[in-house]
């Protein structure tokens, strides 16, 4: 059975928009490598 995590991603001004999604793809990866749920 999976945890579920809510996780707020808010990009900010300077590199905040390029460093976001890929923040996002690492935190995917996690969740499929350690059976969590993210929202």
């Amino acid at each position: 059975m999976s945890k579920t995590y809510k996780i707020a991603a808010i990009p900010g001004d300077g590199i905040g928009r390029e460093v976001l999604p890929e923040g996002i793809r690492v935190l995917q990866a996690a969740a499929a490598r350690w059976d969590l749920s993210l929202e």
